[in-house]
């Protein structure tokens, strides 16, 4: 899908915003896709590197289907390459001899026998297997099953609007706010594409949005990254948006760096709730209180977490159960 052929057997992909012009016989950047005679192929259709059920807690969503089980699948291979991924076994590689092959109907049926509510793409970058994804998620809501990507948000308009009518949850990482930042993490340029389609996944097809920002010390821990991620948040998806600030862990070609100091944590909450957002969440750091939902209008609490452990006490659909306020939890 989403591909345009060029003269001389070139051709340009158009799932992520790499846009890769990719010539006969090479691969773009994420090495999923190939130009084979000037038409991409996807390489990675229903190549499955992982698969568990995972808390839905875990991606992490705290507004979506509280205390559910996500079926979670991750693929091979991604578009970024950051220097700090948790996950880089499966996302800086190429496929590896004997990956485990799931059809989509035999992901449903997974799906269903471990009890999970819904499916998440998620340990990869789900849009670099976009056409699995949307030949699962058109079976999932068929099945009354909900819908998840876990993504960086580097897909283009046009690969949105591919899986849009068929995703319930656009879960994004934000992972700073300059350009210097996102050069350093992952050569990535035009990162501004990341919030357009974040704005444009809330706006047109109603997907439920929750940001996650991995606090990583002296790269995007400063105060203005910090309360401009806020601010826009605010502005271009509300104030009831969750933001999850998460502790970072020195991993891959990080192992330099420290792990997150828990006053980090506090000061992005603090910065987060003085831009106007009424539900910052620290990550990786079970059983700190600001793992909580508290109403923002009555201060009482709503859900209460421990890790993914999750008791629902103060919900009445989508709202406060005490005073009636809007809380933007989708169940």
């Amino acid at each position: 899908m989403l591909y345009e052929a060029l003269p001389g057997g070139m051709a340009r992909c158009h799932v992520c915003q790499w846009r890769c012009l990719i010539n006969p016989g090479k691969l773009g950047v994420c090495r999923m896709r190939i130009n084979r005679d000037g038409k991409i192929f996807a390489m990675n259709y229903a190549e499955v590197s992982s698969m568990a059920p995972d808390h839905i807690e875990k991606k992490p969503l705290f507004h979506f289907f509280p205390g559910t089980y996500a079926f979670s699948l991750g693929g091979w291979g991604c578009n970024f390459h950051c220097k700090g991924c948790q996950n880089w076994e499966i996302s800086c590689t190429d496929i590896p001899r004997g990956s485990q092959q799931l059809l989509p109907e035999r992901e449903i049926e997974l799906t269903k026998n471990h009890n999970c509510q819904g499916i998440a793409w998620t340990y990869n970058e789900p849009a670099i297997w976009l056409e699995y994804t949307l030949d699962s998620a058109r079976l999932a809501k068929e099945n009354k099953l909900y819908t998840v990507y876990v993504t960086n948000g580097y897909a283009t308009a046009e690969a949105l609007d591919a899986i849009g009518p068929w995703l319930d949850a656009w879960r994004v990482d934000v992972k700073g706010f300059t350009d210097r930042f996102y050069r350093q993490l992952a050569k990535i340029p035009h990162w501004q594409g990341i919030l357009e389609v974040a704005r444009r996944a809330k706006e047109k097809w109603h997907m439920h949005v929750e940001v996650v920002t991995n606090i990583i010390p002296t790269m995007n821990d400063d105060e203005e990254q910090l309360r401009n991620i806020a601010t826009w948040i605010r502005d271009d998806l509300g104030e009831l948006t969750p933001w999850h600030v998460t502790r970072f862990h020195p991993l891959h070609e990080f192992t330099n760096l420290s792990a997150t100091p828990l006053s980090t944590l506090e000061k992005a909450h603090k910065i987060g709730k003085e831009a106007g957002l009424k539900f910052v969440y620290l990550g990786n750091v079970p059983g700190h209180a600001y793992e909580n939902t508290v109403c923002y209008s009555c201060g009482k609490e709503i859900v209460h977490r421990i890790g993914y452990d999750t008791q629902v006490v103060g919900l009445d659909g989508s709202k406060c159960k005490f005073c009636g306020a809007e809380l933007n939890f989708r169940a």
